[in-house]
């Protein structure tokens, strides 16, 4: 995945889709790459976001984890 860089990952989808969803609410695409095992669950959910976007995302990633 050239030009993108992982910034954040979980354990839980819903987890992955609230970042999502804070990081498109600043106008920063993300997408979710799935890497857990189907049955048994275990792995991590990852989220990208392009190059150009990552200092502001981690940023804003540490915001939401201080409240």
């Amino acid at each position: 995945m050239e030009g993108w860089v992982k910034i954040f990952a979980s354990g839980q989808l819903h987890e992955c889709e609230l970042v999502k969803g804070m990081l498109a609410d600043n106008n920063i695409t993300a997408i979710i790459v799935n890497k857990q095992d189907s049955v048994y669950l275990f792995g991590e959910i990852e989220l990208y976001v392009s190059v150009e976007d990552a200092f502001e995302a981690n940023h804003l990633i540490n915001l939401l984890h201080r409240e």
